[in-house]
């Protein structure tokens, strides 16, 4: 096991991953138009001698899945291709400058993808038929909106152990948050702007409805383990007039063993007294998406994998919990195992500032191979 694992290490070429990684965020691809990145990876991994399956979404939308090995695959690797809409279409292009690369899905999750993709390429170039470990590769869409891509997937297959690059900075989740999105619209009555005393303003409700949900202890972020954003606010458009509708959207992340039906029963009780301090309010709140999180125990073979390979590796390994959304939710409901690790961090993630260090790209596509290879028992200590 360690000769095969020090063959697949020497078998990765960082030039090639930094190529592909470059080459992937040269073409755009918002969830609901990935054709174009699917083909290159399609196309890409053809090239290097695989049999690539399409699994239909929808009409010009498929994931792509590779396995090798005899075996029906113990791990997949899973990386998502699309991206946020581009903040600025101008600036799409990747950047790099002292080992560093930015670029609109650079982190969120191409580099995962591209470690992924020349983990995958080692494997394959560094051993032998009867070598292959029982893996496959997927590469989905649609995660970024409704996870259409890994809800199909996961139609046909539950494997017993998911690998998913999202950007971890190379930690170790084991854990993951749930999440729960919710919806406040508030209605006034409209008016002449030049009247407002004649009229209700839904602006004005929404923002006190807001600030009542602030001052609850819930949503202390000094105290309460509720991470939330308040991801946006409209209101309707008629001229000029007091607007008598207003949406707003709060994101919000629970820790993993928190329900998310219980977070919605204690929104619901917060704001039923609202009207108690807003006069006239008419509010109507609605909760679309509602996703648990987990907490896998770490006394399995892919921590001891990690254990024995992150100090050979200059790195010091750290566990933590996943603090957004991802499919990793997905994965876990339909009783797979996922571990969520990848190059990039959060803290860039959707952001003109989104980057990937260059060596951490490399280090992704090394624990990749790693993981792969530990389907097939035996330990990696000593030697290499």
């Amino acid at each position: 096991m360690n000769g095969h694992l020090e063959k697949v290490w020497r078998a990765i070429r960082p030039e090639r991953l930094r190529k592909t990684f470059l080459e992937l965020l040269d073409i755009y691809s918002p969830s609901g138009k990935e054709e174009d990145i699917q083909l290159y990876l399609e196309e890409y991994l053809v090239r290097a001698g695989f049999d690539v399956e399409r699994l239909a979404v929808e009409e010009d939308r498929y994931n792509l899945r590779v396995t090798m090995g005899t075996a029906e695959p113990q791990l997949y690797l899973v990386g998502h291709v699309d991206t946020v809409p581009a903040w600025d279409l101008e600036a799409l292009g990747p950047q790099e400058e002292n080992g560093v690369i930015r670029g609109l899905g650079s982190a969120d999750m191409k580099g995962g993808c591209a470690a992924m993709v020349e983990a995958w390429l080692a494997l394959s170039e560094a051993l032998n038929q009867s070598e292959l470990p029982p893996v496959g590769l997927l590469l989905v869409v649609g995660e970024e909106e409704d996870g259409d891509g890994s809800a199909t997937f996961l139609e046909s297959c539950r494997p017993p152990w998911v690998v998913i690059g999202e950007p971890t900075g190379l930690a170790a989740c084991f854990a993951h948050y749930g999440y729960l999105e919710a919806g406040f619209v508030t209605r006034g009555h409209r008016i002449h702007s030049s009247l407002p005393e004649l009229g209700h303003n839904a602006v004005e409700s929404m923002l006190r409805v807001l600030l009542h949900l602030g001052n609850d202890s819930l949503f202390n972020r000094e105290t309460s383990e509720i991470v939330y954003s308040i991801r946006e606010m409209s209101s309707s458009r008629a001229g000029f007039v007091v607007p008598d509708r207003c949406e707003a959207w709060i994101d919000l992340h629970l820790p993993p063993d928190k329900d998310p039906a219980d977070l919605q029963q204690a929104i619901r009780r917060i704001v039923a007294g609202a009207d108690r301090f807003i006069p006239g309010l008419d509010l109507q709140v609605t909760f679309d998406f509602a996703s648990s999180g987990y907490n896998l125990e770490t006394d399995n073979r892919l921590n001891q994998i990690l254990r024995e390979i992150y100090p050979q590796m200059g790195l010091e390994l750290r566990l933590d919990a996943f603090r957004s959304h991802s499919d990793g939710n997905l994965f876990f409901a339909a009783g797979a195992k996922p571990l969520i690790l990848g190059p990039g961090s959060l803290e860039t993630a959707h952001t003109p500032n989104e980057q990937v260090i260059l060596d951490e790209l490399s280090a992704a596509a090394r624990i990749y191979a790693a993981l792969c290879l530990g389907t097939r028992g035996g330990s990696y200590s000593s030697g290499i």
